[in-house]
């Protein structure tokens, strides 16, 4: 019966022509990004802003599950009406970002290691006591073939923590989002960015099958195979659809519940049109959507700037983006 549960949570979640927003920005980067716009820094201002982007026409008709942060899955709107119970009075599924973060991976200079699993299930029974129905792990590969990162032992590390994570969730009831993000930041090559993503998806999913975690209740967030921003051979959308689903079809397996992508620092007119092309080429049985976060959330957070009489006009530029991405899902752009 909770595998029952856990594959209906998913095909919900990747039910076109909606994707999965990512508002699960911790606090300090979240505060981070206000203070860049001059915005205030508070815990008021930052429910507020969630509040714009919840209650934004349309939301449920192109979003079908919000990835939060634990600040948020408590918060309410102005009515004092909790986020979790309004999503579920619009069909939208309420999840949860249940990783430590990111800190130095020792004797390994410029890697780094995802913390978060000491005390995670009590974590997941709290958070699925307040209404998530799934959870988000993610830890981050940066390309540099001068250093050889990543190197295999991080590789192992991060992915066999991923794996045990991902056990732990279905364990609990609650479908893990697996979210090894390829940083789009460095000098690459769009075949060094592939030849990676290759390696950490081999080894993804060969510590998944040794956890025995059942594939089909897992969704992979995952980076498009691109060139580094820095590198002077920029990707066209058509190279990124055909080297991502290359890897896919060499690497991910056919019976996994559902593929979603990351912008991963994208700017949201890039991110739209490199989706739209790999839907567009896609000859795969996986369904995929649309997982991003700064793609959809920067336009409207700069129109809006924390003032009130902005918060018309944010939300329809908001509205504007899910709209965009809806399509692009279904190669519609």
């Amino acid at each position: 019966m909770k595998k029952e549960s856990l594959y209906k949570v998913v095909s919900h979640l990747l039910s076109p022509p909606r994707g999965i927003l990512a508002a699960d920005e911790s606090s300090k980067t979240c505060d981070m990004r206000f203070e860049e716009l001059g915005i205030a820094k508070t815990l008021e201002t930052r429910r507020q802003y969630r509040q714009l982007l919840f209650t934004t026409p349309n939301f449920a008709k192109y979003v079908s599950g919000v990835i939060l942060f634990e600040e948020t899955i408590r918060q309410k709107n102005d009515s004092g009406v909790l986020f979790v119970d309004l999503f579920n009075k619009t069909g939208v599924i309420p999840g949860i970002k249940v990783d430590g973060g990111l800190v130095p991976f020792d004797n390994f200079p410029d890697e780094q290691y995802t913390e978060g699993l000491d005390g995670l299930s009590e974590r997941l029974k709290e958070f699925g006591s307040l209404g998530a129905k799934f959870a988000k792990w993610r830890c981050v590969f940066r390309i540099d073939s001068a250093k050889k990162s990543p190197s295999s032992t991080v590789i192992h590390a991060n992915l066999g923590s991923m794996a045990r994570y991902a056990s732990i969730a279905q364990s609990n009831g609650i479908v893990p989002i697996v979210e090894p993000e390829v940083l789009y930041d460095g000098d690459h090559s769009i075949e060094e960015c592939q030849d990676v993503m290759s390696q950490i998806y081999r080894v993804l999913f060969d510590s998944l099958k040794a956890y025995r975690v059942d594939l089909g209740a897992v969704i992979l967030k995952t980076s498009m195979v691109m060139a580094g921003k820095s590198n002077e051979n920029q990707s066209s959308p058509e190279d990124v659809a055909r080297y991502t689903l290359d890897v896919f079809s060499r690497r991910v397996p056919k019976d996994i519940g559902g593929i979603v992508f990351l912008s991963g620092g994208q700017a949201p007119e890039q991110a739209s049109s490199n989706l739209n092309a790999i839907a567009i080429q896609s000859k795969l049985s996986i369904p995929m959507t649309f997982s991003f976060s700064r793609a959809l959330q920067e336009p409207a957070l700069k129109a809006w700037l924390g003032k009130s009489e902005n918060s018309k006009n944010a939300q329809n530029i908001f509205e504007k983006y899910l709209k965009q991405n809806s399509n692009a899902r279904l190669g519609k752009l």
